[in-house]
């Protein structure tokens, strides 16, 4: 896994949902964060990568402010 083209596709779709025209869209760029980030911690678990915690915590955090 390139987990540059994955960090870049997870903000590109951060940034997509901030400037979607309705919630629809707004929603399904959320959606599509969260699938990417979901990836990027199954693959860092994977790993035993230690910033994979970090990386969970603030992807549940930022879920949870939605």
């Amino acid at each position: 896994m390139d987990l540059n083209m994955e960090f870049a596709a997870h903000q590109k779709e951060l940034m997509s949902a901030n400037s979607a025209g309705n919630d629809l869209d707004r929603q399904v760029h959320l959606n599509n964060a969260s699938d990417i980030a979901r990836r990027i911690n199954k693959f860092q678990r994977g790993l035993g990568a230690a910033a994979s915690c970090a990386w969970s915590a603030s992807q549940h955090s930022a879920r949870q402010g939605i």
